[in-house]
């Protein structure tokens, strides 16, 4: 049987804590004006962005797979101003703003995607378009005034804390981890194999250093 553990693996910083204000930025608006500038341009071609999520970060899927289609997304994308909803935690109206760039701060089309994810260009699952969000900046339509975490500096570079008494000793580790690694790591403080795991077996995740 493997051995029962006291304790918790959580990120020491909240990601929810840095959007106490900031912008919502409807997509829906902006995705339709892409279509339109696209069927404009290249009449029966049909709409080009065919899916994607767009919350704290911009993820487009393609209908057309080359990277002349994916610059005209980031093209647009670019040279955009998005109005925005301006919002705080305090409930307090404060109208709206026009943002630069479609509330972007990077975009990444085509092969840069590709390099981005570290896949070959012709993988399928990376997304055509992606882009990484001005701070503060959510996409939706709705109350929505925080996410997950995107790919700013304050969403992945954030510390992590192990806490299990009599399991962990105490000590500080400056090395950069993933959270891929908590999952492993649990298991080992479990007395069990994180071989086991597929995900540690094709990508060999390590355990959290320090752990002993």
């Amino acid at each position: 049987m493997p051995a029962m553990i006291r304790g918790v693996i959580v990120p020491a910083v909240s990601p929810f804590m840095q959007y106490v204000f900031g912008s919502g930025i409807p997509d829906g608006p902006i995705i339709d004006a892409i279509n339109a500038a696209w069927t404009a341009a290249h009449p029966g071609s049909g709409n080009l962005i065919v899916a994607g999520t767009d919350d704290d970060l911009w993820q487009s899927y393609l209908s057309v797979k080359t990277q002349a289609a994916a610059d005209f997304v980031k093209n647009y994308l670019w040279n955009h101003d998005a109005t925005a909803v301006l919002y705080n935690n305090d409930g307090v109206d404060r109208g709206t703003e026009q943002v630069p760039h479609s509330g972007l701060a990077q975009i990444y089309a085509g092969q840069e995607a590709a390099d981005f994810f570290g896949v070959p260009y012709a993988d399928p699952r990376y997304p055509d378009v992606f882009g990484r969000v001005q701070v503060g900046v959510v996409y939706t339509g709705g109350s929505k005034i925080a996410e997950h975490g995107g790919d700013n500096p304050a969403d992945r570079e954030v510390p992590l804390l192990v806490y299990s008494p009599g399991n962990v000793p105490h000590s500080n580790v400056h090395a950069w981890v993933e959270t891929t690694q908590v999952a492993p790591t649990i298991l080992h403080l479990l007395g069990l194999d994180p071989d086991s795991l597929n995900a540690v077996q094709e990508e060999g995740t390590k355990v959290l250093p320090g752990i002993g």
